[in-house]
């Protein structure tokens, strides 16, 4: 199996995984995987489809600079150019953008504090940070109309050791150095969301009736 099919085969599969999480509503959301390094070519989802179907032409291949390498009728993601950030500044071989309710309720309570801080839970080992009082602090950015403005400050805001942005009431892109890694990087930060949502609707029912 050629590298190409077999980089296609792996995405494809966690596209089917996150799309029977439901974390793809809308068509939206998008995932890229990488093929090529020097230069840069990855596989990127088409925009618009229903991304809990399977089609030939569900992903596309783009250069470094997000422009399909072969004609296609498809039209690469409107977020491509994310991906793009990703690749250039990282090491990272796959990038998955999904929109959960989750994600986006934290983006919306933590957004003016430019990030969401998150100590003391043991999923954050899946990052590779094993210290007794272990944080996380996810960046947070504004959800700009301009998709190139929205790619600079996208690009602006990844931090070394921490795979993944926030755009707010929009979205997380996490990646890693594979498909396997980027997958349990997005899993456990929905994990982390999940939990810090849970947890400010309890903190806040308690005052409510104190």
């Amino acid at each position: 199996m050629s590298l190409l099919l077999a980089r296609l085969k792996e995405i494809s599969m966690i596209k089917q995984e996150l799309a029977e999480r439901n974390w793809f509503p809308g068509t939206s959301g998008n995932l890229s995987i990488k093929i090529t390094t020097n230069p840069t070519t990855f596989l990127v989802t088409a925009s618009g489809k229903d991304k809990t179907k399977h089609t030939p032409d569900d992903f596309i291949l783009v250069d470094e600079q997000g422009n399909p390498i072969e004609e296609t009728d498809a039209k690469v993601s409107a977020e491509t150019a994310l991906h793009v950030e990703v690749y250039k500044r990282t090491s990272a071989g796959c990038c998955l953008h999904v929109h959960t309710v989750d994600n986006n309720i934290i983006s919306e309570l933590y957004g003016d504090q430019g990030q969401v801080v998150i100590r003391n839970q043991e999923l954050i080992k899946a990052f590779g940070i094993w210290e007794q009082d272990a944080q996380i602090a996810v960046p947070i950015i504004e959800n700009l109309a301009d998709l190139n403005a929205l790619a600079d400050l996208f690009g602006n805001a990844i931090r070394p050791q921490i795979p993944g942005v926030l755009i707010r009431n929009h979205g997380i892109t996490a990646w890693g150095k594979n498909g396997f890694e980027a997958k349990k990087h997005l899993e456990a930060l929905e994990f982390l969301f999940s939990y810090e949502v849970k947890l400010q609707m309890i903190a806040s029912s308690k005052i409510q009736y104190i």
